[in-house]
């Protein structure tokens, strides 16, 4: 049964979401990793967070919550969402969306995106973002 939950550590098997992901040109697993490693982004400023979906204990997908980048902007950053593609259309991108989005709305009554991979903005869409035209940001959810 597949569960999300936040977690602190990266697992060991975010590699095997890091290959997949590169490997279809997807770069926001290797971004994840490379900035976790430097401690450029560790999801641990106030608000932030990083939720992994589980089966069996094994990682099929990943997502979390930063500080906004832009600095004139009051809200929260969905980030690196990835679900391994065996696991999609499945209810656990949804889930760690939903998860990700409650997180963030604690936080701030704003959140936001960017999205880039191809259908990453169908998917923030029916998650009930709109579509804006911003500077660094595709989509945005107010409270």
């Amino acid at each position: 049964m597949m569960s999300v939950s936040r977690i602190v550590d990266l697992p060991s098997d975010i590699k095997i979401l890091r290959d997949e992901a590169d490997g279809d040109g997807i770069r926001n697993m290797g971004l994840l990793v490379d900035e976790w490693t430097s401690g450029a982004e560790c999801f641990s400023k106030p608000g932030e967070a990083l939720f992994g979906a589980f089966d069996g204990g094994g990682l099929v997908g990943i997502g979390g919550v930063t500080l906004e980048p832009d600095t004139r902007v009051r809200a929260m950053r969905m980030r690196r969402l990835y679900v391994l593609r065996g696991w999609r259309n499945r209810g656990v991108g949804r889930a760690l969306a939903a998860r990700m989005m409650q997180h963030g709305f604690s936080a701030a009554n704003l959140l936001t995106c960017n999205t880039r991979p191809l259908g990453a903005a169908e998917f923030w869409d029916a998650m009930g973002f709109s579509r804006v035209a911003a500077d660094g940001r595709t989509h945005e959810l107010k409270k």
